[in-house]
């Protein structure tokens, strides 16, 4: 037996942790391979080796997203761009990135958690004797979080951060909460407000006598339901984001949906961003592409408020708000997107903007105080008037 030695050089190797095996094939097409070897590549090394180091991060727009109509879900594409050192309009945001993954290693390596806020101000400081910061706002830190979430893939919960709480939950169940009962059946007016990190090792669900999830827009809307006792004489759980629902309220739901089997309705104002806060609960959002398979719910029913609710439930006219540029503009982007190509959606987006009015859900009132819980949204359960 003759040895031989091989060499191979990585050239397009980045910063971070890479593993390596070696795939022998024999002569008689017999193959073997060896066990897997890490390799650590700091961008100290990189630049010491005379390489430029870089970042692969993964593009986070439209033009990288596509429609999945097998999963039903928005989906993040493979395309990627590099992040390098030695680049002008790079350099800050590559020092970014390492700041957030240091702050984030020290979190997990530690077992504690911090709000992206409190790392903002983590990661904030003066650059040497320059005039600089790190950052200078958190509209700067926040999309560095979202960057790295896409790139190690993983949820900014499982990099131990968490966002300021915002939702409200209140219904037949009980759950568990770091470990602490609560009874979602005795939470007065406010409810019970739900965390950003909403895993299992954190929230549990236990006895409950829900039969289904009413998701809503508004807290000012949520509030009337509650106060209503809507949950309790429907058995249902109600649950309020405060607009856009945060990714806690999202996976609560999701999990809701697929861990108790639970219906979940979604309750929005009729515009085009009320419509589009469904989509992202239904399909996923286009910022959080990579996400949709753990915060989105492609089962969920849209219940109101419908572009022909006007006529169906006789709202008043003055109950009308003329749509804008904007309105009309985000509307048409809608028809155009994949998941909202069914001939329904279709109906309900063009009769908006044939219209050219949108309603919000306290529109609802004129008809009574409590017209929203007496009679629409049972009326609308009962007919069984959703789109899907």
């Amino acid at each position: 037996i003759v040895p031989h030695d091989y060499a191979w050089v990585d050239e397009s190797v980045s910063p971070g942790r890479w593993y390596y095996r070696l795939r022998q094939v024999d002569l008689t097409g017999e193959e073997s391979t060896t066990d897997e070897v890490l390799v650590e590549v700091s961008g100290l090394r990189a630049v010491e080796g005379g390489k430029n180091p870089f970042l692969d991060i993964p593009v986070r727009s439209l033009a990288n997203v596509s429609w999945s109509e097998k999963r039903r879900l928005v989906e993040l594409g493979s395309q990627k761009q590099k992040r390098y050192f030695f680049n002008v309009s790079m350099a800050k945001k590559f020092m970014q990135t390492f700041l957030v993954s240091e702050a984030c290693k020290e979190l997990i390596d530690s077992g504690k958690t911090t709000s992206i806020r409190d790392l903002y101000y983590v990661t904030k400081h003066t650059i040497g004797d320059t005039k600089q910061n790190t950052f200078e706002e958190q509209d700067e830190s926040d999309p560095i979080i979202e960057d790295l979430e896409v790139t190690v893939d993983a949820l900014r919960e499982e990099l131990h951060l968490f966002a300021a709480r915002k939702g409200s939950m209140v219904g037949p169940i009980t759950i568990t909460d770091t470990g602490d009962t609560i009874d979602l059946r005795r939470m007065g007016s406010g409810g019970w407000a739900v965390p950003s990190i909403v895993e299992e090792n954190v929230i549990g669900f236990r006895k409950h006598e829900a039969k289904y999830v009413l998701l809503i827009e508004k807290d000012a809307v949520w509030t009337r339901f509650n106060e209503d006792k809507f949950w309790k004489r429907e058995s249902c759980i109600i649950v309020q984001g405060g607009g856009q629902p945060p990714r806690g309220v999202r996976r609560l739901v999701q999990r809701l949906h697929r861990e108790l089997k639970l219906p979940v309705y979604v309750l929005v104002d009729n515009d085009p961003w009320g419509f589009y806060i469904f989509s992202v609960m239904k399909q996923g959002s286009i910022n959080l592409a990579d996400e949709s398979m753990r915060m989105a719910e492609p089962e969920a029913r849209f219940i109101g408020l419908s572009s022909f609710d006007k006529g169906k439930y006789q709202l008043p006219s003055n109950v009308a708000i003329k749509m804008d540029d904007g309105d009309n503009n985000r509307a048409k982007q809608m028809l155009a997107y994949p998941w909202f190509k069914k001939a329904h959606w279709q109906r309900e987006i063009q009769e908006m903007v044939r219209s050219g009015l949108k309603f919000e859900l306290e529109a609802l009132s004129r008809r009574g105080i409590s017209f929203i819980t007496e009679e629409y949204v049972p009326r609308k359960l009962k007919d069984r008037d959703w789109l899907e």
